[in-house]
């Protein structure tokens, strides 16, 4: 792949892709390897809050994101049992205020997004069915031996785990944190537009919210479908994320909620289901020429929707750092962790508090109530500030309006 140095990443998920096609600009070749033989990203939906677009419209994706998202009509907060609405976010003012819109997409068509960004960016190299067998560091080079057909031998200046919340790459670093079980599990299905209840409104985000467990909703697919995912208290953790759910259990979780979420909870008959396990980000994330980005270095329970941002945003900076410490990776590496931690940390905690929130019962959940309804949009918009006005550096470019966020 010519003279320029080599970048290894580790797994071709979202943060993998994202970092590929955003160091690819810093004067690195970047060889992904993947153990999968086909990239084929799970049936659901994922969120792009405005932070994530400003990244992926850095890296010229903008045109091709919009053409396959949705900008939902609005985000509804409910109460999940009396039905009642606690408050309505107008995602209009997302472009009005941070300069980028709120989106959701399938989460198929983002990664066939990177995926064909990354087939057609020089330098960037992709290898399915291959995971690392060995590694060996010499010389300020590291000769990584890939299992696979190929069985392939590459030398890199550093390599990049991108391989999810139980990341092998986490493991050549000492002291790395574990993933951690929550105790809540993540159920996941989609329904067909012509099976939908009519009772539900298909045209933006729905948020409901019940004494140990929350429901959100929203269009994917083009429109053709809507994606639903319900969060429930439930003491099991198994690896996978396309373990069948049985559709009577969930069905039962949510038989006191209101008739609405019912109907939702009871259209569809095939449910998968995923342990949600978290990786604490006060924990270390490099060593030496190696780092991790995405959930291998902070995976974080969903409650507001930016695990995927998080680590499109580590892609930007991981970018920034290397070009701001040419010659030098493990140095890049290190300034990267430093940039990245306190925000994230931040917004760990942040979604922490926010699943406590969302499941809370008893006079928590009725000052809740209160409070959304009292001052719902204004206090909602408000809170999340720090987290959507987030721009990038340099390496990818910041394509905000110059009269955007003005308040």
């Amino acid at each position: 792949m010519g003279e320029r140095p080599t970048l290894l990443i580790v797994g071709a998920g979202i943060a993998g892709l994202s970092a590929a096609l955003a160091v690819a600009r810093t004067g690195f070749n970047v060889v992904v390897c993947e153990r999968a033989t086909e990239l084929t990203e799970l049936g659901a939906g994922i969120q792009l809050s405005p932070n994530a677009g400003r990244v992926l419209a850095g890296l010229g994706l903008d045109n091709a994101i919009a053409e396959a998202a949705i900008e939902p009509v609005s985000i509804d907060i409910r109460n999940g049992t009396s039905g009642t609405l606690l408050a309505s976010l107008p995602v209009r003012e997302f472009r009005h205020r941070y300069g980028f819109p709120y989106r959701v997409i399938h989460r198929a068509d983002l990664q066939s997004i990177l995926v064909n960004a990354v087939r057609q960016t020089h330098g960037v190299s992709l290898i399915l069915g291959a995971t690392v067998a060995d590694v060996l560091h010499r010389d300020d080079l590291y000769f990584v031996k890939l299992k696979g057909d190929r069985g392939e031998v590459i030398t890199a200046l550093g390599i990049v785990g991108a391989d999810g919340v139980r990341s092998a790459t986490r493991h050549r670093i000492d002291g790395a944190r574990s993933p951690t079980p929550t105790g809540r599990t993540a159920w996941r299905t989609m329904i067909p537009l012509d099976n939908a209840p009519t009772s539900l409104p298909v045209g933006g985000v729905g948020l409901w919210l019940g004494p140990g467990a929350h429901l959100v909703h929203y269009p994917t697919a083009g429109g053709a479908a809507v994606n639903v995912v319900a969060i429930v208290e439930e003491d099991w953790d198994k690896p996978g994320w396309n373990t069948p759910g049985d559709y009577r259990w969930i069905a039962e979780r949510f038989n006191t909620w209101t008739a609405d979420v019912r109907a939702i909870v009871t259209a569809p008959t095939g449910w998968q289901k995923w342990a949600i396990n978290t990786v604490d980000p006060e924990g270390p994330w490099s060593q030496e020429a190696t780092t991790l980005i995405g959930d291998a270095a902070h995976a974080m329970v969903p409650f507001l929707a930016q695990g995927a941002a998080m680590a499109i945003e580590d892609a930007a900076d991981l970018a920034d750092c290397l070009s701001t410490h040419p010659g030098n990776v493990a140095s890049a590496f290190a300034a990267y962790e430093a940039v990245r931690r306190p925000r994230v940390t931040r917004l760990w905690n942040a979604a922490k508090r926010a699943g406590e929130r969302y499941h809370a019962t008893g006079t928590t959940a009725l000052l809740r109530n209160l409070a959304l309804r009292a001052v719902g949009t204004r206090l909602t918009m408000t809170q999340n500030d720090w987290i959507y006005r987030w721009r990038p550096g340099p390496t990818i470019g910041d394509t905000t309006p110059t009269d955007a966020g003005r308040l």
